[in-house]
Parts: structure tokens; C-alpha cells; sequence
């Protein structure tokens, strides 16, 4: 764990200075905030954990459309610089330092979770069902989960994992490691044995990814604003392949909905 957290320590304060892909992640936030939306409860719970303050920290993240669904909200990172930037923009955030297999929070404290993209950053599998085993206890009878994760069914995704970590960050097609993921059949049966009935599975953010991305910089370096926001609606677009029965070959992440019983 002091490994992992002094990497992610590392990745957040080196995130506070650098130029972000701010188009991009404008996309990545308007998926996930969609998603969110759509099936996360309309009746604001008392207790919301997010299980990291990365998007929070870098764009507008999930908090906008998580502050209309719950009074309360509390996310956990590995680190302490990511904590401090994402409350520095909103100041309604509780984060605590945290790792998601070893949560300080008591049994069934939660009314709801939100978990979007974090369990992918394990080395191990074993270190996944161990997440969702502390996901389902913090949780209380009722609750409801949303999660994320890499697609190992998507091709592109699984080419990207199989490849060495180096030569892909070094081109910048990765920006920090990644780690174990699961395509949807193995990510349901893990859930349900892990104690959580699962409501819906399906895939978001279908746009090419590396394509979409490359011109995102030019656009953001060159493009009118006018030019910018076409593009942010041409990429949406894509997610109208959630519909389709090649969503899990398209989408970048599987999405989950579950609750526990």
C-alpha cells in the first residue's frame, strides 16, 4: 500500500502544475455524469462515498450531479494532494485518505457508492474482490452501487493492457498505470459473490479513444470555441452504441448497477 500511495502522491502533485486535457476530460465527465445521473436514486441519500477524487481534482468531476443526490458526500484517495486540489474546487467535498481494500468507515455507513474507474488501478485480481467485498460492507441493506471498470471485452482495451506500460506512457496513450480488469460476465459474477445483487450491466464512453483524444489537443490548442463544443457533442454521439448489442465491444467500461440486498 505505502508503494501505491507514494505513486498516486507522486501522479497528484505532479497533476497540480501540468496543462490537463481539459477537452477531453469535459467528454469523460459529461459520460460518467450522464451515467450517474440516469440511474443513481432522484431521492438524496444521507451518506454518498465516492472511491476517488481524481476527476474531482483535475476537471468538474462527478460532484456536481453526486451534490444534488446526496447531503453528504465523502470520497477517499491514496493522495493526500489529490484531496487537497479536489477541495480546493469544491469545498462541500469531505476526502480522506484512504485505500479502498482497508475502508475506515463502519459497517453499512453508506446510503450510496459511486466508484467510477477505481478498482481497474490494481495489480491483482485478488485485490479487486477484497474492493468489492469492503464496497459491499460499508454499504447498507438497500444501498445502491454504481461502478465502473476497465472493459477487458472491448479489443482496444485488452491490446492496451496486454502492452508494456512504458512505451505507451511515453507517447502519452497512458498517463499512469493501470492495472487488472474484467470484461462484464466476469465482473457480474464477482459482484454477485461478493454479496451484491446486480440490477444492470452495460458499457460507456464508446468514442476511439486514442483518436479522439490526439484531436482533442489540436482543438484545444487551435480550435475556436464554437469548433470545441461541435466536437464535445460529435463524441457524445457515440454513447448512442450503449443501445446496441456490440456495446461491450465498443465501450471503454463496463458500468454496473447493484445494490445490496
Amino acid at each position: 500500500m505505502r508503494t501505491e500511495a507514494r505513486y498516486w502522491e507522486a501522479i497528484g502533485a505532479v497533476s497540480e502544475t501540468e496543462p490537463q486535457q481539459t477537452l477531453w476530460r469535459a467528454h469523460s465527465d459529461a459520460v460518467n455524469s450522464n451515467w450517474v445521473a440516469q440511474h443513481l436514486s432522484a431521492t438524496p441519500s444521507q451518506r454518498l462515498l465516492k472511491t476517488d477524487l481524481f476527476d474531482e481534482a483535475l476537471a468538474a468531476g462527478l460532484h456536481p450531479v453526486l451534490a444534488t443526490r446526496a447531503r453528504r458526500v465523502i470520497g477517499i484517495d491514496l493522495s493526500t494532494s489529490t484531496i487537497r486540489s479536489a477541495r480546493g474546487r469544491y469545498a462541500g467535498v469531505q476526502g480522506v485518505a484512504a485505500d479502498l481494500r482497508r475502508l475506515p468507515f463502519a459497517t453499512s455507513a453508506f446510503d450510496a457508492i459511486v466508484s467510477n474507474s477505481t478498482l481497474d488501478h490494481f495489480a491483482l485480481a485478488g485485490d479487486i474482490v477484497t474492493g468489492l467485498e469492503e464496497l459491499y460492507r460499508v454499504l447498507r441493506p438497500g444501498g445502491q452501487l454504481l461502478l465502473t471498470l476497465d472493459n477487458m471485452a472491448n479489443p482496444v482495451v485488452a491490446l492496451r493492457n496486454a502492452l508494456p506500460f512504458r512505451p505507451l506512457n511515453a507517447l502519452g496513450i497512458v498517463p499512469y498505470q493501470i492495472g487488472v480488469a474484467w470484461g462484464p460476465r466476469r465482473l457480474r459474477r464477482e459482484m454477485c459473490e461478493a454479496g451484491f445483487e446486480v440490477l444492470e450491466v452495460g458499457a460507456i464512453l464508446h468514442c476511439p479513444r486514442v483518436v479522439a483524444v490526439a484531436f482533442a489537443r489540436i482543438l484545444e490548442r487551435y480550435g475556436a470555441t464554437r469548433a470545441q463544443r461541435r466536437y464535445l457533442e460529435c463524441l457524445l454521439s457515440f454513447e448512442r452504441l450503449s443501445a446496441c448489442r456490440t456495446r461491450f465491444l465498443t465501450g471503454y467500461f463496463v458500468a454496473v448497477v447493484a445494490r445490496k440486498p
